[in-house]
């Protein structure tokens, strides 16, 4: 490799920053490094052959990910460096393009060396002997890491607690050279697999590199952030483990959804099912808002939303029936789970009146399908719970959801059945408001119970059927 028509001149380059990363970041990139990016960078110019970060948001790993990967492309022949995340949206709206914008500050005689593709980088004049190579990782393709062979190898992978542990398992052979290098970088999120693995086994302690950054006094992160997720979720809480102080979460005792998996669902790319999509609507009490939800088998289709009826029926109605009409008929569920608790039955039976598919819920009574449980409520919570535990799902990156979602414990009894713990108790324990948002996302599940109490697809007659003139409904 020649830096136009004086090769001296690149060797006077390559003997100043080959073996310097953090030099070559400040002098040739621009740019100025934290101390706890200093480490990574340090750590990977010692050619560690195993690094791994774990740390909150927002403290600047995917820009250290990237310079990496512009000093390994720039100062080594022939390499071959393979970036992985969890999700497109991460691996290319994050780590893609900070690569990229950083690639475009190298000076214009060495940025005109290589080839910026779709989802790879190429030296131009030996595009296939050193690349970068941008793939995401799923179980079904687990070859993203593997078969990778060069003199210099580097590996990548970004938000590695939510990556699959197959992707990691066929990457072992790609690590066999003597000048490859692995690095996994991310939040803390899941209490099991490899990443977790590293930072919590003590025998991985000696194969490993293992570095650790927290929000907390970081001059990338503002206070106003570790202030807004100690406010909202708690300062004890797992949300504030993994985001802030970059921890792994506890395992809360008997938690019914525990976090990790919650976490891990946000925002997962699968497909949707092809299946009718369900919505369940939790009607507030009182002052309450009410709350819609809307699944189509393994996927959120979009955030909860709230709504504030003013203890006014007719006014959810109103707002069920506007999402109805803005869906397209193709898209509209087959199903509409309303708990019929206060004043869900009118409200169900006014949407029936309509011609929508509403349907009610209650969670009280016996369990529908499986005995193992006390109530239809502690039955939902499972399946809810289940729904997660398949890490196929995709809950649409809604956070205010997912903080409800992992609030509510379970218990056997002493018939062995298994009881969800009730509304009122945990908001008691926990001190949060009532969790609308949690409750329709159960109800989407609420289908088979449905069915199974043999409740009719069509408005029964009622000597005194609901009526409400309300705009926009006929």
């Amino acid at each position: 490799m020649t830096c136009g028509s004086t090769p001296n001149v690149w060797l006077d380059f390559l003997a100043r920053y080959a073996e310097d990363p953090t030099l070559f970041v400040r002098e040739v990139l621009g740019g100025d490094p934290y101390p706890d990016q200093m480490e990574l960078l340090e750590a990977y110019g010692r050619r560690e052959r195993r690094i791994a970060k774990r740390t909150g948001h927002g403290v600047g790993k995917t820009t250290t990910d990237a310079w990496i990967l512009v000093h390994h492309a720039v100062c080594r022949f022939p390499q071959k460096s393979v970036c992985t995340a969890p999700t497109s949206k991460q691996l290319f709206d994050a780590l893609y393009a900070e690569t990229v914008t950083w690639f475009r500050r190298l000076p214009r005689a060495i940025q005109d060396l290589f080839e910026i593709k779709s989802e790879s980088i190429e030296l131009r004049e030996a595009s296939t002997e050193s690349f970068i190579s941008f793939r995401t990782s799923s179980p079904e393709k687990p070859e993203a890491l593997a078969g990778v062979h060069s003199e210099w190898v580097l590996l990548i992978a970004d938000e590695a607690s939510g990556i699959p542990e197959a992707i990691y398992e066929a990457a072992v052979g790609s690590m066999s050279g003597h000048n490859a290098c692995t690095i996994l970088t991310g939040n803390p999120v899941r209490t099991s697999g490899l990443f977790f693995d590293v930072f919590n086994k003590p025998e991985m302690a000696a194969s490993w590199v293992r570095l650790h950054t927290t929000c907390e006094g970081h001059p990338n992160v503002t206070p106003d952030f570790m202030e807004q997720v100690k406010n909202t979720y708690g300062e004890g809480s797992n949300a504030y483990r993994v985001r802030v102080l970059g921890e792994f979460p506890l395992s809360e005792a008997n938690a019914l959804i525990p976090f990790d998996l919650v976490e891990s669902a946000k925002g997962r790319d699968v497909k949707p099912l092809p299946v009718r999509p369900i919505w369940g609507v939790d009607v507030g009490l009182s002052h309450d808002a009410s709350a819609i939800a809307k699944r189509q088998g393994n996927v959120l289709l979009e955030p909860t939303e709230e709504f504030k009826a003013d203890e006014d029926p007719m006014r959810v109605v109103a707002w069920v029936k506007a999402h109805w009409d803005r869906t397209l008929p193709s898209d509209r569920p087959q199903d509409i789970n309303i708990d019929s608790i206060g004043m869900g039955v009118g409200v169900t039976w006014r949407l029936m009146e309509l011609g929508l598919p509403a349907r009610t819920v209650n969670v009280s009574e016996s369990a529908a399908m499986n005995e193992q449980f006390m109530r239809l409520r502690d039955e939902l919570g499972w399946k809810a719970r289940e729904w997660f535990q398949k890490r196929d799902c995709n809950l649409c990156g809604d956070d205010k959801l997912a903080e409800e979602l992992v609030r509510p414990t379970y218990q056997p009894t002493a018939l062995g059945k298994v009881k969800v713990e009730g509304k009122r108790e945990t908001m008691k324990r926990t001190k949060k408001p009532s969790p609308n948002r949690g409750d329709a996302f159960w109800y989407t599940f609420a289908s088979e119970a449905v069915t199974a109490s043999g409740q009719p697809a069509e408005p029964m007659s009622r000597k005194e059927p609901l009526k409400r003139v309300i705009l926009g409904i006929v």
